[in-house]
């Protein structure tokens, strides 16, 4: 797509931020789906939310088994809390100041005449640009993920609901890789030395590659984003939060939605 294309479906937009607080898992997934739907039917303008993590957690993805993906036995010992998200993709392992989350709200519209791969590429092109501003090697490598000639910094999964399009992303800043080859099942064989010096080598957390402290990058990206595109501060507001808590206990919270795929 020719870049003033690009500039200019995002900039017929009046973008919104709303900036990282602490959040309890379940609540990061449930505020996802108020405030896609929230753009779909006009409610908020297209937003940009950094997530805040208040304890680890299994972030699986909304057809991945359980079982599959993660040792229970060894995330209840070290208190990982397991969630599950309504976008595909794989499992993740996070730790509150380890990881850099955000998504992205947007109308339908916006992708209008785009393959599935291509808004992928669209939706983390400004946080790619972003990163080489802080002097990473980056580049989106198709279908879902930003890496690096350091390693593999961070994954994308996507949903659509309503009209709008929710687009969230997870880097890595820093990586505890004995404990999240603990948790997650693709990690069972890997456990010996030369397994954690195969993944340290794979991932190329941002906090090696920049040297920064994490809420200085954040700050940079969401200031690299307002620079490119316009970005105001926004809120939520007590009936968002109302509408978020009773989606966590009715949906998210509980059983059945996370052992949909046992």
């Amino acid at each position: 797509m020719a870049e003033r294309d690009t500039l200019d479906r995002w900039r017929q937009y009046d973008w919104q931020l709303i900036a990282a607080e602490p959040t309890e898992p379940h609540m990061n997934l449930a505020l996802d789906e108020v405030l896609t739907l929230q753009v779909g039917q006009g409610l908020r303008p297209p937003t940009l939310r950094i997530w805040g993590w208040s304890r680890r957690c299994i972030v699986l993805g909304r057809f991945q088994s359980v079982r599959n993906e993660v040792d229970e036995a060894n995330a209840a010992k070290h208190e990982v809390q397991l969630i599950r998200r309504i976008s595909g993709g794989g499992a993740m392992f996070i730790e509150p100041e380890g990881a850099i989350t955000w998504s992205i709200y947007a109308p339908e519209e916006m992708v209008k005449g785009m393959s599935f791969a291509d808004s992928y590429a669209f939706f983390d092109g400004w946080a790619v640009d972003a990163l080489r501003e802080l002097g990473v090697d980056a580049w989106y490598e198709p279908l879902n993920d930003i890496t690096s000639s350091g390693g593999k910094i961070g994954g994308a999964a996507q949903a659509r609901r309503g009209g709008a399009v929710l687009h969230h992303t997870t880097m890595a800043y820093q990586m505890n890789i004995p404990l999240m080859l603990e948790v997650l099942r693709i990690g069972q064989e890997k456990l010996s030395d030369k397994g954690i010096k195969s993944a340290e080598k794979r991932v190329g957390p941002l906090r090696q590659q920049t040297e920064l402290p994490r809420d200085v990058i954040i700050e940079k990206m969401v200031d690299f984003f307002r620079d490119r595109y316009g970005l105001e501060s926004g809120v939520l507001g007590s009936e968002d939060i109302a509408e978020a808590e009773a989606l966590v206990r009715d949906r998210f919270g509980t059983r059945d939605w996370v052992y949909f795929l046992p």
